[in-house]
């Protein structure tokens, strides 16, 4: 700890580790980030939307189906002929479930806060937060708009305020 930062405590003082000549007891702390998305394949057009203030879901030009979360095929007829379409925004409450208690960064220091599942207008379920609300105003049906908050500086996600 040479240079200030904390180190890894494995609990094996001069054990197997430094027998093996291994420096984990000297790896600096991190934190790992729980809510941090992995954009790859068909979800980065998703993220890029989000972060410019637009949700995207998925079309099937085959079926005409709407769909969330994105993936390469419609999941009513398994086409693979699905396009991008950007949703209205508009969403309807379908359940809710207010988290007082959650222990994984950085989640510890947004409690208490809505975890929430909404019937988006064109169809699909979205699981979601839901913000700027008191958790006794919420009621199934409620009309809700997708608003979008930045959760570093990379990404942001879409979230449900009341309409």
């Amino acid at each position: 700890m040479a240079d200030g930062r904390p180190t890894v405590n494995n609990g094996q003082a001069g054990g197997a580790a430094a027998r093996r000549g291994s420096d984990w007891g000297n790896r600096p702390v991190t934190t790992v980030r729980y809510d941090l998305p992995t954009p790859e394949g068909d979800t980065i057009a998703f993220w890029e939307a989000a972060r410019d203030g637009r949700l995207l879901i998925k079309r099937c030009t085959a079926c005409g189906a709407f769909s969330y979360y994105p993936r390469p095929f419609c999941p009513e007829c398994w086409s693979e002929a699905v396009e991008w379409h950007e949703a209205s925004g508009r969403a309807t409450l379908y359940t809710w479930s207010v988290i007082y208690n959650n222990d994984q960064p950085p989640f510890k220091e947004r409690v208490p806060y809505v975890a929430a599942i909404v019937d988006l207008e064109e169809g699909p379920r979205m699981m979601t937060n839901v913000i700027d609300t008191a958790f006794e105003d919420l009621r199934v049906g409620m009309a809700l708009q997708v608003a979008f908050r930045p959760i570093s500086e990379e990404y942001t996600i879409p979230v449900f305020v009341p309409a």
